[in-house]
C-alpha cells in the first residue's frame, strides 16, 4: 500500500503539471511565485532542523567504536574506528560524508545448516555512493543555468562528465549513473521482503520523486529537447530576482518544475535531511575521551542529599539503643 499511495502522489504531481502548462496564469505562477515560495520553504526548514538538533544536549561522549581506544603508548590503537581527540573525530567524519565508510562494512547473514553465516555486502554501498556522487555533480553543473558567463569550472566538469561523448546530445556518466543507482535502490526495496516491510510512503515516495526529476530532464534533452535559451532566461529571473515571463519551455518542463519544487519544498520534513543531519551525529562525530575527561550532565536537577553524619545525628538513639557502631558518641 506505501508503494502504490507513493505511485498515486507522484501521478496527482504530474496531473497538476499537465493542467499548469495548459493556462498561462497557472504557469506564470508556476515560474514566478512557487520558486521563492519553495526555496523559502527549504531554506528555512533546513536551518530550523539543523538548529533545533544543534541545541539538543548532548552532554557525554556516546561515539559507536569497533577499535581499539586510545591507552598505553605501547598498545597500538585505532583512531578512525576509535577517535580520541578532534582531529580523529573529523577524518572519521570526512570519511563517512565522502566515502560512507560505516556502509562499506554492510554484512548480510543468511542461516544455512542451522547457524548464521554472515558475509560481505557491498552492493548498496556501491549504489549509494554512486547515487549521491552523480546527484552532486548533476546539481553542480545545472549551475551554467543560474550564472552569466558560466565559470570555467562547470566547463570543465561537464566536459569530464561527458567525457566518452556518447550519443548527441552526449549522454553524461552522471545521468547513467543516477538512474542506474535509483533502479537499484527501488528494486532493493520491492525485492527484498524484509525491506519491503519496513518500507514507508516516504521511502518510496522520494525514490520516485527524485526520478521524476531526473527523467524528465533526460527527456528534454535527448527526446523533447527544449530552448534552452527560454529556460536560462527563466532561470538567470530567479537568480537576479526578478523573474521573466515564461516563454515556450514545453510541458515537460512544467513537470520538472513540478517535481523539483515539491522535493525543495519536502526535503526539511524527510529523510532526506540526512544532508545535514551527518554532521550532527554524535555516534559518527564525537571523541571517544570518556577515560581521559570527566563529563558532567549540565542539566541535572541539584539533589538535596542526606549524608551519613545526617542520618546518625537523626537515628542516633535508636541506633545506640541497637547497638550499632557510631561514628559519634
Amino acid at each position: 500500500m506505501n508503494l502504490i499511495g507513493s505511485i498515486i502522489a507522484i501521478s496527482l504531481l504530474t496531473l497538476l503539471a499537465l493542467g499548469i502548462s495548459a493556462s498561462r496564469d497557472l504557469s506564470g505562477v508556476l515560474t514566478a511565485v512557487v520558486p521563492y515560495v519553495a526555496f523559502a520553504v527549504f531554506l528555512c526548514g533546513f536551518v530550523y532542523r539543523i538548529l533545533k538538533w544543534g541545541s539538543a544536549p548532548v552532554p557525554f561522549r556516546i561515539p559507536t567504536t569497533c577499535g581499539q581506544a586510545e591507552s598505553l603508548r605501547w598498545i597500538r590503537r585505532e583512531p578512525l574506528e576509535n577517535p580520541a581527540g578532534a582531529w580523529s573525530a573529523a577524518g572519521r567524519m570526512a570519511l563517512e560524508v565522502l566515502l560512507f565508510r560505516s556502509l562499506f562494512r554492510n554484512t548480510r547473514v543468511e542461516i544455512a545448516g542451522g547457524r548464521p553465516v554472515y558475509g560481505s555486502a557491498k552492493w548498496l554501498w556501491f549504489f549509494a555512493l554512486l547515487f549521491h556522487g552523480s546527484l552532486l555533480v548533476i546539481v553542480l553543473r545545472h549551475l551554467r543555468f543560474f550564472v552569466e558567463p558560466i565559470v570555467p569550472w562547470v566547463d570543465a566538469l561537464s566536459a569530464l562528465d561527458g567525457f566518452f561523448e556518447t550519443g548527441a546530445p552526449t549522454l553524461y556518466l552522471s545521468d547513467a549513473g543516477l538512474l542506474l543507482a535509483l533502479a537499484f535502490l527501488f528494486l532493493r526495496r520491492v525485492v527484498v521482503a524484509r525491506l519491503r516491510y519496513l518500507s514507508l510512503f516516504t521511502d518510496y515516495f522520494a525514490l520516485l520523486l527524485i526520478a521524476g526529476v531526473a527523467v524528465t530532464g533526460l527527456a528534454m534533452r535527448h527526446v523533447f529537447p527544449a530552448d534552452l535559451n527560454a529556460v536560462k532566461t527563466l532561470t538567470l529571473g530567479w537568480a537576479t530576482l526578478s523573474p521573466a515571463a515564461a516563454g515556450e519551455t514545453g510541458i515537460l518542463f512544467s513537470m520538472h518544475l513540478c517535481f523539483v519544487f515539491t522535493l525543495m519544498a519536502w526535503f526539511p520534513v524527510s529523510k532526506l535531511m540526512h544532508a545535514g543531519g551527518v554532521f550532527l551525529s554524535p555516534t559518527r562525530g564525537q571523541a571517544n575521551d570518556s577515560r581521559r575527561r570527566r563529563h558532567v550532565n549540565p542539566w541535572n536537577a541539584p539533589v538535596k542529599v542526606h549524608t551519613y553524619e545526617e542520618y546518625e545525628d537523626e537515628f542516633r538513639d535508636k541506633m545506640k539503643a541497637a547497638g550499632l557502631p557510631l561514628e559519634k558518641e
